[in-house]
């Protein structure tokens, strides 16, 4: 069997997708020699690419989510008619976007779905690490998704709530809210209609006297870097790949 029949063979146990980690644990399954050379990962990546580029076999579905040629990915127009595949979808694209800046990422959604993955598949904590009093990290574990410094003692770098309902806005700043103390941005995303409810409540205490530290925005904002985060580095969001 060949490295591409291989890999082939992975993202079909998968479902037709996979990340990195996934194509590395489960190749040798059926490529046996794999192991053997020490750029052997690298010689993985070598092989994706190229099929990539000849537009063979496989093709890039996100940051880091490699799919077979013919799988189906999730369509935004469709995401969009249903709010709670949307905050999956979006919950999966602010962990990509973590993994990409090489921080540490959590998610309290870890079996939701996104493109076909569990969001505890591309996460890379599965549990918030002990860096405080546990009735706060009780209540923040239930924050959609958190970055935390991947260097040294883990702290949260930055709270990002998706608030896909005005319903839903209240307990998610209440959680948020739980990080005060600590040195970190936190993010709202929602839909461009709930942009003024969101900035009307955080113009109230007690949020009032931390509004500076929040940031809201709309799903296209982050869709946007998403979709090209090299290109978007100089943005506040991207930030954090350079504080350490």
């Amino acid at each position: 069997m060949t490295k591409v029949e291989a890999i082939k063979k992975v993202l079909e146990d998968n479902g037709g997708i996979a990340t990195w980690n996934i194509i590395y644990n489960q190749i040798e399954k059926y490529y046996s020699g794999i192991k053997s050379s020490n750029e052997w990962e690298a010689g993985i990546r070598g092989v994706l690419y190229r099929e990539i580029k000849n537009n063979k076999n496989f093709k890039k579905v996100g940051i880091a989510l490699f799919a077979l040629i013919d799988y189906k990915e999730e369509r935004i127009e469709d995401l969009r008619q249903d709010k709670f595949r949307m905050h999956s979808f979006i919950e999966g694209v602010c962990i990509e976007i973590g993994n990409f800046l090489k921080l540490k990422t959590y998610t309290a959604d870890p079996t939701a779905k996104y493109n076909n993955l569990s969001l505890s598949e591309i996460a890379t904590l599965p549990h918030i690490p002990d860096f405080t009093y546990k009735d706060i990290t009780d209540t923040i574990k239930r924050i959609d998704v958190l970055w935390f410094n991947d260097k040294g003692y883990r702290f949260p770098k930055n709270a990002i709530e998706i608030v896909d309902s005005i319903g839903t806005l209240e307990p998610s700043l209440k959680r948020i809210f739980q990080l005060v103390e600590f040195n970190l941005s936190f993010y709202i995303l929602c839909s461009k209609e709930n942009i003024k409810k969101v900035k009307k409540e955080l113009s109230a205490e007690p949020y009032k006297r931390i509004s500076n530290r929040f940031v809201v925005r709309d799903y296209d904002y982050i869709l946007n870097i998403y979709r090209n985060p090299i290109a978007n580095t100089n943005d506040d969001f991207l930030q954090f790949e350079y504080h350490f």
